[in-house]
Parts: structure tokens; sequence; C-alpha cells
């Protein structure tokens, strides 16, 4: 299955090589018709304000929000989360489309952006804690009843599932731990099934 990377900001060329080096095929993507030309969707970090003002623009938030709600798998990191979770703190328009709420910079400024070890737990296939980088993240304050908490920074849900969505407010693609990819990989083939 070949998946798309929103490409219209933030570190999107670093989650196409994450990708690769999975051996997972993917491409950016910029317009409504080339999120129809994917089967799975990464949604990466930057500014999430900047992100929808640019959706807008190429009507990408309606069909992003059609694919998602019809079955198509999606990976989404920092900015990602807030663009998924149902409300966001300080508020601002989000898809809707995970039951969490967030804060924005939650740990601070860029000048606080840190290197930290998760909690994970057995979905990873190994229990060992993870390193994670963490760029002026957001942090899931509540998350529905169907959201599976997969990792724990401080006590705090870093890394939740909620069926074919697996939402990290941290950066996978910039550790060399690939256990969140591989983890995507698995609802990748799970779709191809």
């Amino acid at each position: 299955m070949r998946v798309g990377v929103l490409a219209l900001q933030g570190d999107w060329a670093a989650h196409v090589a994450a990708l690769r080096d999975a051996a997972i095929p993917a491409e950016p993507v910029r317009t409504a018709a080339s999120i129809d030309r994917v089967g799975a969707l990464v949604l990466p970090g930057g500014e999430s304000t900047a992100m929808l003002r640019l959706m807008a623009d190429e009507r990408l938030a309606e069909r992003i929000g059609e694919r998602v709600r019809s079955g198509m798998p999606v990976l989404a990191t920092c900015a990602g989360v807030i663009l998924l979770a149902v409300s966001v703190e300080p508020r601002q328009p989000s898809l809707g489309l995970l039951d969490v709420d967030v804060v924005r910079n939650a740990y601070g400024r860029q000048i606080h952006s840190t290197v930290a070890m998760v909690d994970v737990d057995g979905a990873l296939g190994d229990p060992q804690p993870m390193e994670a980088v963490f760029i002026r993240a957001p942090r899931i304050v509540r998350t529905g009843v169907d959201v599976n908490v997969l990792g724990r920074r401080g006590g705090d849900p870093v890394l939740v599932r909620r069926g074919r969505i697996v939402a990290a407010t941290f950066h996978p693609e910039l550790s060399a731990d690939r256990r969140v990819h591989a983890l995507f990989r698995g609802l990748l083939e799970d779709s191809d099934a």
C-alpha cells in the first residue's frame, strides 16, 4: 500500500525517508486528488494553524476527513495529532477525527524541546522504553474510551491508537527507533488483507 505524507509544511521529508527506510512506499501529497491516489496517510509535525490554512485552500480537510472516516490508516505526529483532535487548547479548528483533547505547546517553547524516554506497552512488540524527540509537543489531556494509550511520558499519554489511527505527540521519524513505524506498517498490512 502506498502512503501519502501531507507535504504542506513541517517535517514531511523526514517522514518520507523514514517510511522508505521501513520498506513502506511513500510519496508527498498536497492536493485532494493526490489523497485519492494513496491508501494511507501521515500527518506530520509542523505548525498546525499554518497547515489548517493551507488545507482549506486545497479542500484537503474535507477529503482527509472523508477518507479517514471510511477507514484510511493514519499516522499523526506532533502537530498532526492537533489536527486530528476533537478539542484543542488554545482554541483552534481541528478535523475532530480522534477522540482526544490536546493542549498545544504544552511542554514549552522551541527552546524546551527535548529527547525523553517513553514508557511503552507490549503493542509495540518490545516493552523497553523508547527514545522520543519532543519539539513544541502537544499534551494529550483526555482520551476517549475507545482510544488505547500505547506510550506515556511522565504519566501523560504520548502515543495512542484508535482503530486505524496511530497518534504520537513526539517525532518518531527523527529517532532511530522504528517501532511506531512498524506498528503503522502492521495497520497497512491489516488493511491489505
